[in-house]
């Protein structure tokens, strides 16, 4: 649990002195108010002693908002939030705000370090999918009244605003569905990730499996960038063929599937009299496809609805109802020709 935070108000108790003197004093205008010298380093001590951070809400109130929303993600360029993109966009239009975008590439550091440069640029608010060891970055977000939601992923340890999807459900629906259909040996691709969304599929997949008396058989792949193109799809080709019995594989994202659909195109498997395939995060292309991809399609217009709605209801009013909105939203299964019955034994 976050301490409770240090106000001017109680630096003005704690000193004896009036809470405009400590507002000019930390908003440099102690000498143009004619504040002695002695009194301006007697709260600047007491402020570094504190540890006090200047309310961000209660500074643009003051020196008026930027209008600007930083929309912070894994990578700008996926098909997934590349969209939300522009749906968050058109929304933010319309009610007065702009948006930057950027990438983190999944690395903490650099999400650290643009968060910190957007803070400095007086940036009203943040919409992020949070890298692994963002905790600490976010808690001072919040710290400092900035408005934030998360979503994709959230994190546990931080009472934040956040959008995501039911993923364990809907990873748990699509794996019953191929069970149903007469798939025995059902695969699993994933990230090698700690991440909640991806551990959420897992154990949708998992928990499928076992209550169904199947064996698991998953493959965790590197993020993009730690290898090739090239690499990925000839990981994905080795598990297929040390997987003589496999049926039918589930993808835990919509690149991860492209790259699969690359892979089982190289190795003239026939899709489904081959393989059935299922794919997390539906993609234009799956519809164009041949044949069509059956794919775990997200909210995307929704999303960016809740999105911008959370953030609107904190940069428009200062009060604790403003920073409660936990949205888990559905998805919907839309089943293409990519699977098929499979006849049984």
């Amino acid at each position: 649990m976050a301490k409770k935070k240090i106000s001017i108000k109680d630096i003005a108790k704690e000193l004896g002195v009036s809470i405009t003197t400590v507002s000019f004093v930390i908003n440099g205008k102690a000498k143009e108010k004619r504040i002695s010298d002695v009194l301006t380093l007697k709260v600047e001590e007491y402020i570094k002693e504190v540890n006090y951070k200047p309310s961000h809400l209660a500074q643009s109130l003051r020196s008026g908002k930027s209008k600007v929303i930083v929309f912070m993600v894994e990578d700008i360029s996926n098909y997934f939030f590349s969209t939300i993109a522009k749906l968050i966009e058109e929304k933010a239009y319309v009610n007065g705000y702009k948006i930057i975008y950027c990438s983190t590439e999944n690395k903490p550091e650099k999400a650290k370090e643009m968060i910190e440069t957007f803070k400095n640029r007086n940036v009203d608010g943040f919409i992020i999918t949070p890298t692994p060891d963002l905790e600490v970055t976010i808690q001072e977000l919040l710290d400092e009244d900035f408005p934030v939601v998360l979503f994709d992923r959230w994190l546990p340890a931080v009472d934040c605003n956040y959008v995501i999807i039911e993923n364990e459900i809907s990873a748990a629906e699509a794996t019953a569905y191929l069970i149903k259909t007469g798939c025995k040996y059902v695969g699993f691709v994933t990230l090698d990730s700690d991440q909640n969304q991806m551990q959420d599929r897992l154990k949708g997949y998992v928990k499928t499996m076992i209550e169904n008396g199947f064996q698991t058989n998953i493959l965790k792949m590197s993020y993009e960038g730690a290898i090739s193109e090239r690499e990925s799809i000839e990981v994905i080709q080795k598990f297929i063929q040390t997987s003589p019995k496999l049926d039918s594989i589930l993808f835990a994202t919509n690149f991860l599937a492209l790259k699969g659909l690359a892979a089982l195109k190289q190795l003239n498997s026939q899709i489904p009299s081959d393989i059935s395939i299922v794919t997390f995060d539906d993609h234009f292309f799956f519809n164009l496809y041949q044949p069509k991809i059956t794919a775990i399609e997200q909210p995307l217009e929704l999303i960016a609805e809740k999105l911008m709605e959370g953030i609107l209801l904190q940069l428009k009013n200062d009060n604790d109802e403003a920073h409660t909105m936990k949205v888990v939203l559905p998805t919907k299964f839309h089943i293409r020709e990519s699977t098929m019955k499979i006849e049984k034994d």
